[in-house]
């Protein structure tokens, strides 16, 4: 029976999304809190699931399929729906694609208590489409705990805007020597409202913040790393001050916002990935 639904699903994940809908198993505990959120701000479904059953795609049936892995058709059972407003029954179906095990032969995969991260296949109840090559990771209590934090962070009501870009740069020489603001307003997917103040003082430490509202607020804390604020600026802000974006004409105020635009990534830090 479970070979007789193959090709019908190999056709369906060609269709939505070819080698998106493939995935790979990853240990969960190397992933970084950016690699979660990436997944999760994409995911419509985010699904436990227990492996029930699987059987291997013919290569032939396999496009895009890397040397090395072997295409998977899954049948599991759903065990809880994290995330996710689509109706979901107890028997899922999907496609994964997996690295060959030590002898070259597909990893046994039944039993195994994993989380999907996926979207619905339009047309068929039951099958999903992992939304990205590793979108299948084990399952793990602290795995789930992560997860579970940054699903609550995405659906929050004050929850930041994705950062796309650098709108405008503007600094500001004060009257004392080493006495300046800079503001930088940031473009959102959106239009929600972001902007960065770094505020200088003469014998002091710059001191710089963000405002997720309308007002620009000089007394606004830089966020915390490893949270859904740090996430939008540290993963998608340009490593430099954009040109075009610098509104100052003099030279010395346009020096000063790309200074203070350094500032603040530096003050971020990378964001670091496991995946691609």
């Amino acid at each position: 029976m479970i070979r007789t639904a193959l090709l019908p699903l190999a056709m369906a994940a060609t269709l939505v999304g070819g080698p998106a809908a493939m995935a790979q198993e990853t240990a969960a505990p190397a992933m970084t809190y950016a690699d979660i959120v990436d997944l999760a701000d994409q995911a419509p479904l985010v699904v436990r699931a227990e492996i029930r059953d699987q059987a291997t795609v013919e290569p032939e049936r396999s496009p895009g399929l890397a040397p090395g892995r072997v295409r998977l058709y899954v049948e599991a059972r759903t065990t809880a729906l994290i995330a996710g407003d689509v109706p979901m029954g107890e028997s899922l179906r999907y496609l994964v694609d997996l690295p060959l095990d030590a002898k070259g032969k597909a990893p046994k995969l039944k039993k195994q208590d994993v989380i999907l991260f996926a979207r619905p296949v339009p047309g068929r109840p039951g099958q999903i489409q992992l939304v990205e090559p590793d979108a299948q990771f084990a399952y793990s209590e602290a795995f789930a705990a992560s997860l579970r934090s940054v699903l609550a962070s995405l659906v929050a009501p004050d929850a930041p805007p994705r950062v796309t870009g650098v709108r405008d740069a503007l600094a500001v020489e004060g009257t004392l020597t080493g006495e300046s603001e800079t503001q930088l307003f940031l473009d959102t997917e959106n239009d929600g409202p972001v902007s960065v103040t770094v505020v200088r003082r003469p014998n002091q430490a710059p001191r710089w913040g963000v405002s997720w509202t309308e007002i620009v607020d000089q007394a606004a804390r830089p966020p915390r790393r490893d949270s859904l604020e740090w996430y939008r600026l540290a993963c998608f802000l340009p490593a430099t001050l954009p040109t075009q974006a610098n509104l100052s004409r003099d030279p010395q105020a346009r020096r000063l916002a790309a200074e203070d635009y350094a500032l603040v990534i530096g003050a971020l830090g990378a964001c670091p990935r496991t995946r691609g």
